[in-house]
């Protein structure tokens, strides 16, 4: 199996491009802007002297410049509590793996890299959104439902 390793600002483009397949399996991707966005944040994001953010990815085997599969975390502060003494929890969003390197082990990769990422700066509890595709995986890492009541609230005119 392919190792996974974290991303540099050479990296975006494919990191872009996966983040769509991922994105594209529930909104429509027609580019409004988003992908320029999202880049501006990846390379603002990736050069940080001390990153809160962390790409994991693996390369595509054989395959210069591409990559297989890609998991982003992101560390947030929020207030401490009773249960989180340092008010850190990490989120891991954006895992996806190009469909010609599904079933090979890449998104766990990623996964066990953004992991031990979180566990040398001290970050518990970490949160994601599962699909059903992904939720196997997750469990198999040690995630579980959690017992909070999650609401959302989009843009005024989602309603």
């Amino acid at each position: 199996m392919e190792a996974a390793r974290f991303a540099t600002a050479d990296d975006v483009d494919e990191i872009v491009r996966l983040r769509e397949i991922m994105l594209s399996e529930w909104v429509d991707c027609t580019d409004n802007g988003w992908r320029e966005a999202t880049a501006a944040v990846l390379k603002r994001r990736l050069g940080d002297a001390d990153p809160t953010m962390a790409v994991a990815v693996v390369d595509a085997p054989g395959e210069p410049g591409v990559l297989a599969a890609s998991a982003t975390g992101l560390i947030v502060e929020r207030l401490p509590s009773p249960r989180n003494l340092t008010g850190l929890f990490g989120w891991v969003f954006n895992v996806s793996t190009d469909p010609a390197w599904r079933r090979r082990g890449y998104s766990m990769a990623c996964m066990e890299s953004l992991l031990a990422w979180f566990d040398d700066r001290g970050v518990l509890p970490i949160e994601l959104l599962a699909s059903g595709q992904g939720e196997p995986l997750y469990r198999r890492l040690g995630f579980r439902m959690s017992q909070e009541p999650a609401m959302r609230r989009d843009r005024l005119g989602d309603r």
